[in-house]
C-alpha cells in the first residue's frame, strides 16, 4: 500500500492511497466518519435565580431559548482536542467522577443586553482550551437578562452523537484515467470545453491533461468527443481521498488516528481468529 499525501492542513486533508481493495478503501473512510475520539461538551449546569454584576445591578437568568436548545448547541462547538491525552470517562481510573484526564470543563458568564458567542466560552485551566471558533452564536439576551452556566466536555466517538463527529465531507473515489488518442483527435476542443472542472486544457490545438486529481469521473469529455479520441475511466486499486475537520483536530491528527484504530482493529480480529483456530 502507498500513500501520497496532497495537503494535510489544519482543517482540510486530501490524498491518494493506492493498492488497496475497495472495501479496505471504504473501511478508512467510515473509520474517518465515526471512530475518531474528539472532546464535546456533555453536561451543561444552569444557575438559577438572579445574577448581579460588580455594581450589584441585578440580572435574570434566563434567555429567549429554552435551556436544552442552549445546551445542545454548546454540545456542538468544536472543542480542542488531543486525542493522546484524554481517555474515555468510563475507562477512567476517577470512576466517571471526573478528572483532567477525562473531562475539560468551561464556564460562561454573560450578561445582555447583547450576543453570547462561543468565544465566551472560557476555559477553567489552560488557556490552550480555549474554543478556536469564537464567532459561533449561541444566544442573543435582552436587557435585564443573562447566562451563567458550567459545562464539562468529554471524549467520545460520532457513532454516540453527532457531535462527537470530527470530519465532513468524507470522500473517495477512483483515481482517474484519462487518455487522449491524439492521432485519432481532430482538434476541436468540444471536449475541453465540455469538462466542468478544467481537467483538461488545449495545447497546440490539441486536448491534454492539465489537473487530474481534479476529475470526478462524469465523462462529459467522452460524451463530447463524437469520434471516441478521448477515453475516462477509475482505478479501482487506488483511491483519492478528502475530508475536512471541524477544527478539534488537525487533519494530519485525525488521518493518524483513522489509520492507528484500523491498525488495532484488524490486529484484533486477526488474534480472535488465530484462538479460533487454535481452539
Amino acid at each position: 500500500m502507498d500513500l501520497k499525501i496532497i495537503d494535510l492542513s489544519d482543517r482540510h486533508g486530501k490524498f491518494v492511497i493506492s493498492g488497496v481493495r475497495p472495501d479496505i478503501a471504504n473501511a478508512l473512510r467510515r473509520c474517518l466518519m465515526t471512530e475518531i475520539p474528539k472532546m464535546a461538551i456533555e453536561t451543561v449546569e444552569f444557575h438559577l435565580g438572579p445574577i448581579r454584576d460588580e455594581d450589584g445591578k441585578e440580572y435574570e437568568s434566563v434567555s429567549p431559548l429554552f435551556d436544552e436548545i442552549v445546551a445542545h448547541r454548546l454540545g456542538l462547538i468544536p472543542v480542542p482536542t488531543d486525542p493522546d491525552l484524554y481517555v474515555y470517562k468510563d475507562k477512567c481510573v476517577c470512576e466517571g467522577e471526573g478528572c483532567p484526564s477525562c473531562t475539560i470543563m468551561y464556564s460562561l458568564n454573560k450578561k445582555g443586553p447583547g450576543d453570547v458567542y462561543s468565544g465566551d466560552l472560557e476555559p477553567l485551566g489552560s488557556q490552550e482550551l480555549k474554543v478556536k471558533d469564537e464567532l459561533v452564536p449561541i444566544v442573543r439576551l435582552g436587557p435585564g437578562q443573562a447566562i451563567l452556566v458550567y459545562a464539562s466536555a468529554e471524549l467520545g466517538t460520532a457513532k454516540r452523537n453527532i457531535k462527537w463527529q470530527v470530519t465532513s465531507g468524507t470522500n473517495y473515489r477512483y483515481y482517474p484515467t484519462v487518455n487522449v488518442d491524439l492521432a485519432k483527435c481532430e482538434g476541436d476542443l468540444d471536449c475541453v470545453n465540455a469538462c466542468p472542472r478544467g481537467v483538461l486544457k488545449a495545447i497546440d490545438g490539441k486536448p491534454a491533461v492539465d489537473d487530474l486529481e481534479a476529475c470526478t469521473l462524469c465523462r462529459s469529455c467522452e460524451e463530447a468527443c463524437d469520434i471516441g479520441a478521448i477515453t475516462v475511466s477509475g482505478d479501482d486499486t487506488k483511491f483519492l481521498f478528502e475530508f475536512e475537520t471541524d477544527g478539534s483536530l488537525t487533519a494530519r491528527q485525525t488521518l493518524h488516528k483513522a489509520l492507528e484504530i484500523l491498525e488495532q482493529d484488524f490486529e484484533e480480529f486477526r488474534e480472535g481468529v488465530s484462538e479460533m483456530d487454535s481452539a
